[in-house]
């Protein structure tokens, strides 16, 4: 008896070992962090968004240049490298206060203050434009375009987000639920991720019946949301932060600029060489961040 009680107490504590030992090497996912690799030159003005084409390896960068709310005529796009390097600072001119960008087929979308504009990749020229439903009371922000074509706007201002889907143009969603609408990623054609800057969140929309789920919140005034190519997010707050959220709704801090008063404005991320870039606003530059 007394011997198997002692087998039955080693077997016991063994068992507990191995208990402890599998549960101790679950594998917790590995904290992410930045590391600064280049800063384009300061000849951007106001750099409000980039956006990466895969495609052609072509970086396009928003500049506001003035007021972002001017019909001024001086906001342009500029193109530059994977490297840092502007190639053609003003490659499409004549804009209002550009912002957010997408691309499809040879099109780059962007609004522009009161209406959505459609540039010839070729040529950069506009080649179409896409009025608000009250130009005068329109602040078009952020764009995404689904595997589709279908191309999403949000208004940041006075909380609204188009659609254009086979040339048809239209209000798909307004209301105070939106809580001021900024940065959009479409999920496939079912649903669309959503920056509200109101209340800081990432959420999600259900395009058919327009239920929305918080992700994540206390991200301050999110603006661009971009896939890290799996399952998680990146989410840049204006003011000057940027975010992992994971597809647990997981958040993590990557980026804090705030006291060096840098903005972190629409961001876009390379998965090839894992380098999200994030245009300064101000400080008229755009900054290339490795994720490690």
């Amino acid at each position: 008896m007394i011997n198997s009680s002692i087998r039955l107490a080693y077997l016991l504590i063994a068992a507990g070992l191995l208990f402890g030992i599998s549960q101790n090497t679950v594998a917790k996912p590995k904290p992410k962090k930045l590391v600064k690799v280049w800063e384009s030159d300061s000849t951007l003005r106001v750099p409000e968004s980039v956006l990466f084409d895969p495609s052609t390896d072509i970086v396009y960068v928003a500049n506001i240049d003035g007021k972002s709310d001017e019909l001024d005529g001086n906001g342009f796009i500029s193109q530059m490298t994977t490297d840092g390097k502007i190639t053609n600072l003003r490659w499409a001119t004549g804009l209002n206060a550009p912002k957010g960008m997408g691309l499809h087929q040879g099109k780059l979308y962007v609004t522009d203050v009161y209406r959505l504009v459609e540039i010839n990749t070729t040529t950069g020229q506009v080649e179409k434009t896409y009025d608000a439903v009250d130009p005068k009371n329109a602040f078009l922000n952020d764009v995404t375009v689904a595997k589709d074509g279908t191309v999403y706007v949000s208004d940041s201002r006075f909380d609204k987000i188009y659609r254009l889907k086979n040339g048809n143009w239209e209000v798909l969603m307004s209301g105070e639920q939106l809580n001021k609408p900024n940065g959009l990623l479409a999920e496939g054609t079912k649903s669309i991720l959503v920056g509200s800057t109101k209340i800081g969140a990432l959420r999600r929309v259900d395009l058919d019946t327009k239920e929305m789920t918080t992700l994540a919140d206390g991200m301050a005034a999110t603006d661009g949301i971009v896939s890290d190519g799996k399952s998680g997010h990146f989410v840049s707050d204006w003011n000057g932060q940027v975010f992992f959220v994971d597809k647990d709704g997981q958040k993590q801090s990557l980026l804090d600029t705030r006291t060096s008063k840098t903005n972190s404005a629409d961001i876009t991320y390379i998965k090839k060489g894992k380098l999200l870039l994030v245009p300064t606003f101000l400080k008229n530059t755009v900054v290339a961040y490795r994720v490690d």
